[in-house]
């Protein structure tokens, strides 16, 4: 018989030790794999922890970055509800709607603050609570004073109408059933067309009519006054913010903020920054062909455009594409004075608060952002490189990037805008572009970008023509 201390029966004892340590530790990982992982706790742990993470998605109503900053209406109302709790707001981007609530449920953050659809189902496993809406759908058409707009569904029959696969289709293929068929649905597969594509192709009389909710028409209306987003062809339906079920105080907060919130200056202030206030643009003529004049700001212009080796009239251009020479402009997004600098940029620059609107502060303080923003573009041929500083002025150097990445992944020159870069920037409206892996900064109204680059150079080439040097 084997003595109980001898070296082989000390072996056996490690070994059997080893197995059980290793069986218990599959065990823990396997019931850790099939198990949520520890979710952020209710209220209380919120304001403990200073943070509240609100899950949302990219889009022109909820969040993007412009101009380097954060913005989007639902973005706003997340911020102020952090505000209300006194904790900082961190904001964390899914790419669907069912991305959101399994990362809502998986602990991945505290709040949905975004328009989710109330569902029975949903009433499962989720609070809705905070920030609700009702929306419809409706028909987006144009008010050209030649063809009156549709006011009645019946209408429709006949009609062309463009829409994207979804809810959009289905709903028409159901009232096209409801009508007894006639209407001619055009699906929109492509991916480099998006919704809001569509709404663009009917303001500029592409084409004549599409569908969408009356949030994102009301929004679109905005930069396209000649809209029609009268006609209704769907049901209401409620959407709302959620949390999980296992926090009702969080819950509670987000209702008494949004009852109490609703009527309030900064709440009614972000409705009309973004459903309200025109973000169409006005024509100015040049002040004095026969004296040579562009503005009333063209000493300025010479004095520091030689710092970025511009010529003046094309500074000149920037800045009439900005604020149209008018010093006490401020923009939709909060962008003020002369070259519409955002606060944090002008801060940045080294404009004083309260000098934004000063001329001069703010032609120096835009030089010197564009003497930084080339820099970031070394690598660009010199001809080239002005059209990526102007598109980056607009939307901010993150979306040229983006648009940089996605040129060069589909084959085209990511160093050349025209055709190329500018393409892409456009595409950004899309899901499938600004989810793309390559892509850091999401959702961008790129159509915007793409139209400031090139009305600024047509129109430094018509300075160039007119004004002398």
């Amino acid at each position: 018989m084997q003595h109980p201390h001898s070296p082989l029966s000390k072996r056996f004892l490690g070994l059997l030790c080893l197995v059980i340590l290793f069986g218990s530790m599959v065990a823990c990982l396997g019931g850790h794999k099939n198990s949520h992982p520890q979710q952020t706790s209710d209220l209380q742990q919120i304001k403990d922890s200073g943070v509240l993470t609100v899950l949302t998605l990219y889009s022109s109503t909820s969040y993007f970055i412009y101009r380097g900053q954060d913005m989007g209406f639902q973005y706003e109302l997340s911020e102020q509800f952090a505000q209300s709790l006194g904790v900082k707001l961190k904001i964390k981007v899914a790419h669907s709607l069912p991305e959101l609530a399994e990362s809502l449920l998986r602990g991945e953050g505290d709040l949905i603050a975004y328009p989710l659809p109330i569902t029975k189902k949903g009433k499962d496993s989720l609070i809705y609570c905070g920030e609700e809406v009702i929306t419809h759908q409706v028909v987006v058409q144009r008010n050209n004073g030649r063809v009156k707009p549709l006011k009645d569904v019946t209408e429709l029959i006949g009609k062309d109408v463009y829409v994207k696969p979804g809810k959009y289709y289905h709903r028409l293929v159901n009232l096209d059933k409801e009508l007894g068929g006639g209407i001619h649905i055009h699906l929109v597969e492509s991916d480099s067309i998006s919704a809001e594509d569509l709404i663009m192709q009917v303001a500029k009389g592409k084409i004549a009519y599409t569908v969408t909710d009356n949030d994102i028409a009301q929004l679109n209306k905005t930069y396209y006054p000649n809209l029609n987003i009268q006609l209704s062809i769907s049901f209401d339906q409620r959407s709302s913010w959620a949390v999980r079920k296992d926090c009702p105080k969080l819950a509670e907060a987000a209702d008494a903020w949004h009852n109490a919130n609703m009527t309030s200056p900064v709440y009614t202030a972000s409705m009309k920054r973004y459903f309200e206030n025109s973000k169409a643009s006005v024509v100015s003529p040049i002040l004095s062909l026969r004296e040579g004049k562009i503005s009333h700001y063209d000493d300025l212009f010479k004095k520091y455009a030689p710092e970025i080796g511009w010529d003046w009239r094309l500074l000149a251009s920037l800045a009439y594409n900005e604020s149209k020479f008018d010093t006490t402009a401020v923009s939709w997004a909060g962008a003020k004075g002369l070259m519409q600098l955002m606060p944090s940029t002008s801060r940045a620059m080294g404009v004083p608060e309260g000098m934004e609107h000063n001329a001069e502060e703010s032609v120096r303080a835009a030089v010197k952002y564009i003497g930084q923003t080339a820099r970031s573009f070394s690598k660009i041929p010199e001809e080239e490189r002005i059209n990526f500083i102007l598109a980056s002025y607009n939307s901010g150097i993150g979306h040229v990037l983006d648009a940089m990445a996605l040129a060069e992944k589909y084959g085209k020159n990511k160093y050349v805008w025209r055709d190329n870069v500018e393409k892409f920037i456009v595409m950004k409206t899309s899901e499938v572009f600004f989810n793309d892996p390559v892509c850091r900064f999401g959702y961008f109204r790129g159509t915007e970008t793409y139209n400031f680059v090139r009305d600024i150079t047509t129109r430094y080439e018509q300075y160039k023509k007119k004004i002398k040097q």
